[in-house]
């Protein structure tokens, strides 16, 4: 059974640095203080209640929102100092699995995989089909890749929308509840491929969830949110 340990000395890099993230709705403290490293290269965990702000964290790390206090500081740079054309720059290299994260219903399957490469790089369609087929492969999906999302399971979804989110290479990918409204074989296959893909593809990944033993089955660090602020941390054993 996997447990949270204390936290000791780590030389591992940090890709994400937060120190003193105030962030407010209306008058209501969502995060008052939060310090975090998310270290590179490891699959770090974001638990706690409902209604805590785990997934307005991962909008805050992304720059879709802005802290009233503190920093966030990802691969060097401070996100809420960066320009517009900087933010988007950093952005192309984050992978994004938000839980309403819908695949695009009118077009196939690997057009949606396709359409960030289409959309951010200038690349020739012959390698985006080979790079498309490539991802596809990865999520264990290569023949679905001329069906369209109405043809697709919800696992099978998911796992085209993880195809999708790895196309451009990213250092990083965020997960908000990837596990939510999956069978119990589904969730298996995704938990399974979580960690592959981490491994694999060198990423560090920062996954928010409820699902506290498919989470801590594969987590390298966890951190626990309770009313603004971190409440526990350490690696999992």
């Amino acid at each position: 059974m996997s447990s949270i340990q204390s936290d000791p000395d780590s030389p591992s890099q940090t890709l994400v640095k937060i120190r003193g993230l105030r962030y407010f709705r209306g008058s209501r403290a969502i995060f008052d203080g939060v310090d975090m490293d998310i270290k590179r290269g490891k699959l770090t965990a974001i638990m706690g209640p409902s209604g805590t702000g785990k997934t307005t964290l991962l909008r805050l790390i992304g720059g879709q929102l802005r802290p009233q206090q503190g920093s966030i500081i990802v691969d060097g740079q401070e996100v809420n100092k960066l320009s517009h054309r900087q933010l988007y720059e950093l952005r192309k290299r984050m992978g994004m699995l938000f839980q309403n994260g819908a695949l695009l219903t009118d077009i196939s399957v690997f057009d949606n995989v396709a359409f960030p490469l289409r959309e951010h790089t200038r690349l020739p369609e012959a390698m985006i089909r080979s790079l498309v087929l490539m991802k596809l492969e990865a999520v264990g999906l290569r023949g679905a890749h001329k069906l369209m999302p109405s043809e697709l399971s919800g696992g099978m979804s998911r796992r085209v929308a993880l195809a999708r989110a790895i196309a451009l290479d990213p250092m990083m990918i965020m997960y908000d509840e990837p596990f939510t409204g999956q069978d119990p074989i589904s969730m298996g296959v995704i938990v399974s491929l979580l960690k592959d893909l981490n491994d694999a593809l060198d990423l560090t990944s920062i996954l928010v969830s409820h699902d506290v033993r498919e989470t801590l089955s594969i987590a390298d660090d966890v951190y626990v949110i309770s009313e603004g602020k971190v409440v526990e941390h350490g690696p999992v054993e």
